[in-house]
């Protein structure tokens, strides 16, 4: 368990739970050595062929799908260095309390990402793009062959272990951050282990 860990994360930027699981591996990177890789997936192709999704969600997903084609876009661009700033800035400015936002709000998060990280401002046209689901799919693929299609964001691989999740209500901090991870990379490193799970019963808090 000394050696340096290499985590590959796949999120969604529009996902909660992948965006308290990314802040929990940026906490445990500042205190242990951790080698953090960030790709993209998508929630709408992980709900594209079920048939017991709630409307609503359903809408609620297939209105959702422009960071991600902007994610992807920055990849293919500008290479897979660029993704993790422009992750942290685009979830700074949607995830500060919960709420779903609206198509408008995710347009100017992602300008503000773009123009933070000094991206080119035109990788927004990349929203309404369908050019970019192809290699969107081929990086979600990747994410989610691993583990099976019964699954949702985020995706994390741990020295080369994948499972679904963590799925974290809230972040955790300083030396906490470090044993859930311990916890994980164990449970992670048994191969016969699958599944813990419960039920969500609040909102995700960001701070």
């Amino acid at each position: 368990m000394n050696a340096r860990p290499v985590v590959d994360f796949w999120f969604d930027p529009v996902c909660p739970y992948s965006w308290t699981a990314s802040r929990w591996l940026e906490e445990v990177a500042a205190r242990v050595p951790l080698d953090v890789r960030h790709h993209v997936m998508s929630l709408y192709l992980v709900n594209e062929h079920r048939t017991d999704v709630e409307p609503a969600y359903r809408r609620n997903v297939d209105d959702s799908r422009g960071p991600s084609r902007v994610a992807i876009a920055a990849v293919e661009r500008c290479g897979g260095g660029v993704l993790d700033g422009f992750y942290t800035a685009f979830g700074a400015v949607v995830f500060d309390v919960w709420r779903r936002p609206t198509s408008a709000e995710y347009h100017l998060a992602v300008r503000s990402a773009l123009a933070s990280v000094g991206l080119p401002a035109d990788l927004e046209d990349a929203m309404e793009d369908a050019a970019y689901d192809e290699p969107l799919r081929r990086s979600h693929d990747a994410g989610i062959a691993p583990v099976g299609g019964d699954v949702g964001t985020p995706i994390t691989h741990i020295d080369g272990v994948a499972f679904y999740g963590p799925v974290l209500n809230a972040i955790p901090r300083g030396e906490d951050a470090v044993r859930v991870f311990e916890g994980a990379r164990l449970l992670g490193g048994y191969p016969e282990f699958f599944e813990l799970k419960r039920t969500r019963l609040r909102p995700p808090v960001f701070t």
